[in-house]
């Protein structure tokens, strides 16, 4: 997938850490999903409107507003938090209908045991990624000015 590109809407320079708002195309760059093949991350947006998003600066960047940039999540990062969203929820659901069925409850409660584990994993996954942490990790960082403002 390709990394987007976004216009600085405003600038926080003061602010701990340092960030930007950057106005961002919400239409699939990825070509793999525009043609329907890829991972379905675009099926739900619906819309095409731009979107807002709040990113820190790479280091030894100088940017004001209106610069073209463009914007990242490190792939790491971004394996980190599909294991989160995706994983945490699909391990409960595994460990709740391993559970039942090892303690002979039969299809019905697996199938009630998977919900549960699922649940759990989802609150589980949601409660660490409120974490201030967590969050900072996952937030978009602009890596690169395409053009500047008076340009």
């Amino acid at each position: 997938m390709e990394n987007p590109q976004g216009r600085i809407l405003s600038t926080h320079l003061d602010d701990t850490p340092p960030h930007v708002v950057v106005e961002v195309a919400a239409s699939i760059s990825c070509a793999r999903c525009a043609s329907g093949k890829g991972c379905g991350a675009g099926l739900l947006g619906g819309d095409d409107r731009p979107r807002r998003v709040d990113a820190l600066i790479a280091r030894d960047l100088e940017l004001d507003e209106g610069d073209q940039v463009r914007i990242e999540l490190a792939p790491n990062n971004l394996l980190r938090a599909s294991s989160i969203v995706y994983g945490l929820p699909l391990l409960g659901a595994l460990a709740g209908a391993a559970g039942a069925w090892l303690s002979g409850m039969g299809d019905p409660g697996a199938a009630l045991a998977a919900l549960a584990g699922a649940s759990l994993g989802m609150l589980a996954g949601r409660s660490r990624l409120q974490k201030n942490q967590c969050l900072r990790a996952f937030t978009p960082v602009v890596t690169t000015r395409i053009s500047t403002a008076s340009n």
